[in-house]
């Protein structure tokens, strides 16, 4: 009962961080319309190396909640096209994840899972808002995505290598 206790009260800090890490990242002008850098995904690259698959999809629902009440969009389109690329890019990052690092460091992992989550969100405006002229977007889009997803990545890297915190919590949980 311990361990998921330890899971339940990482996955609600890690929730508070994505919600603290939100309102910093609104006050950021946006590069695109409706595009956001990704500041807040930063603990759930700390997630995959601690929780299991069910905690880090409840850390993005937690996410995409706590962004949608600070951004004034948890009743509109804006949330549902979050959703779906917050959860896609999560599924894509976990199964990336999985391959040995090795092959693929957490700076792939979160390039990937910002690439798909991207893509995700394209597809969703061209179907159902903006139609064929959301691809006029999309190169800006996606280049934004990568090289903020892989400053990210960089730096979950360098912080867990450093990290007494991250390494405290692999033996507990």
């Amino acid at each position: 009962m311990a361990k998921l206790i330890n899971k339940i009260e990482l996955t609600s800090f890690l929730g508070g961080l994505c919600l603290f890490l939100s309102a910093i990242e609104y006050l950021f002008p946006r590069p695109v319309p409706f595009m956001r850098l990704g500041i807040a995904n930063l603990p759930i690259l700390f997630a995959l190396k601690l929780l299991p698959f069910p905690y880090i999809m409840l850390l993005v629902l937690l996410k995409i909640t706590g962004q949608g009440l600070i951004s004034g969009t948890l009743a509109s389109y804006v949330f549902l096209f979050s959703a779906a690329g917050s959860f896609t890019s999560a599924m894509v990052m976990y199964s990336v994840h999985k391959i040995p690092s090795k092959w693929v460091s957490l700076i792939g992992v979160s390039i990937l899972g910002a690439l798909a989550g991207n893509i995700v969100q394209l597809i969703l405006s061209v179907k159902f808002i903006f139609g064929e002229s959301a691809w006029v977007i999309a190169p800006l889009f996606l280049a934004i995505g990568t090289i903020s997803s892989f400053l990210i990545g960089l730096f979950a890297v360098k912080f867990i290598k450093r990290s007494q915190w991250i390494f405290s919590l692999e033996g507990r949980l």
